[in-house]
């Protein structure tokens, strides 16, 4: 009897078959250590603090939910308890901290940092930023499709709501500075 395989499975295989060719792999793992603990994002939150005094605030605020989102995927993680993919037709390709998979933590904090750093930018990093670092998670076989979907959903929420905390606040202090005037 056949062995029956998940859409999801499926979806890995044929990411894995299509694209997993070295240079991809090279890059999938480096887009890997860079989105480990969400350590790259924090560094680009750090250097926007030092390089723009005038919004160093905003950056730090802005690094503080890139972080945030990390922590809220980790506990979501601890909670839902699915484990990596584990089928003979996915290669993994890289080592993790742990055998949890729901949502991709590497998806959360990059979605939350694209949210927040494209604002603080003025541009729209989501469709730059996300979808390799989604599919890299696919290439090394460590996520299923509805962890990395899941955990950009997660970080565009709580990078949603931090954005609109920085709204709230940059009018503010316009609204202060017209008042002092």
């Amino acid at each position: 009897m056949a062995e029956s395989t998940s859409p999801e499975i499926a979806v890995l295989r044929g990411v894995q078959g299509a694209i997993a060719k070295p240079i991809v792999v090279k890059v999938a793992r480096g887009m890997s250590v860079f989105g480990e603990h969400s350590i790259g994002w924090l560094a680009v939150g750090a250097v926007g603090a030092l390089v723009d005094r005038e919004r160093r605030k905003d950056w730090l605020i802005a690094a503080g939910g890139v972080f945030g989102a990390h922590a809220a995927s980790v506990v979501v993680k601890r909670v839902v308890k699915r484990t990596r993919p584990d089928d003979s037709g996915v290669q993994v390709l890289v080592g993790t901290p742990s055998r949890l998979s729901f949502p991709s933590a590497h998806a959360t904090s990059t979605t939350a940092a694209a949210v927040l750093y494209g604002g603080l930018l003025n541009r729209r990093l989501s469709p730059v930023l996300v979808p390799p670092m989604l599919l890299s998670r696919m290439v090394l076989g460590v996520h299923y499709p509805s962890d990395v979907l899941a955990g950009s959903v997660l970080g565009a929420v709580i990078g949603g709501v931090v954005r609109r905390k920085l709204s709230r606040r940059k009018e503010r202090d316009e609204q202060r500075g017209r008042n002092r005037d």
